[in-house]
């Protein structure tokens, strides 16, 4: 069950937008679903007004779609529209990545092999490996000192999370391949490879389980 939610701890839309991207995420509001502004703010305890544009936020994500007549509805899996966020997290966070690299210490170079080790273990569990994953980079790129491009790829860490979570399951042998990658990266980060390379390896990475990803939702869709 989803927190409670403060409406003094935040602006309102801000408080509309965590509430509705919450229960897509957690398959609360499942793909197709009608998103009807007064049973939201009823919820919530805001007028319609900020639920609106919280819907308008999540339509530019892809989160959320419009169609006219209708209103807004959790929008269902589109392929072009999944690969679009891969690319797009692939160049961000492998810039972002690039340019924490000498902010990376010791101890959180540690703390990624240890979340990379509990990734071999959990290899059954397509859920659990997926917030591994996304531990894993995360706890690289958030020592960027530019602020705002950390802000962008969390953004789009977000996002890819929402589609994935209605894309078929990542396979064992990729689950892998991700791991070896990883350790990779880690290497290069501890033996102070220059920034280009760091760049070039988290780009591939993200790219190659694009590539994956895309011709296994392509296949279902």
């Amino acid at each position: 069950m989803a927190e409670p939610l403060d409406p003094s701890s935040s602006g309102k839309t801000q408080l509309a937008y965590e509430f509705i991207e919450q229960r897509i995420s957690d398959g609360t509001f499942a793909p197709g679903r009608r998103l009807v502004l007064g049973t939201i703010a009823g919820k919530i305890g805001v007028s319609t007004l900020p639920v609106r544009e919280a819907l308008r936020m999540l339509e530019a994500e892809g989160a959320v779609t419009y169609e006219r007549y209708v209103g807004a509805h959790v929008t269902g899996l589109d392929p072009e529209r999944y690969w679009q966020a891969l690319e797009s997290l692939a160049v961000l966070d492998g810039y972002a990545t690039a340019s924490a690299a000498r902010y990376v210490t010791d101890e959180v170079i540690s703390e990624a092999r240890s979340t990379n080790a509990e990734m071999a273990h959990t290899l059954v569990d397509s859920e659990a490996l997926r917030e591994l994953h996304s531990r894993f980079h995360h706890l690289l790129f958030r020592r960027s000192p530019n602020g705002h491009l950390v802000d962008l790829v969390e953004r789009t860490w977000g996002h890819l999370e929402r589609l994935r979570s209605m894309a078929p399951e990542s396979s064992t042998r990729n689950t892998t391949t991700t791991i070896a990658e990883h350790d990779h990266l880690l290497s290069l980060l501890e033996i102070g490879a220059p920034s280009s390379v760091i760049e070039k390896t988290v780009r591939d990475h993200h790219r190659a389980a694009s590539r994956s990803d895309t011709s296994e939702v392509t296949a279902t869709a």
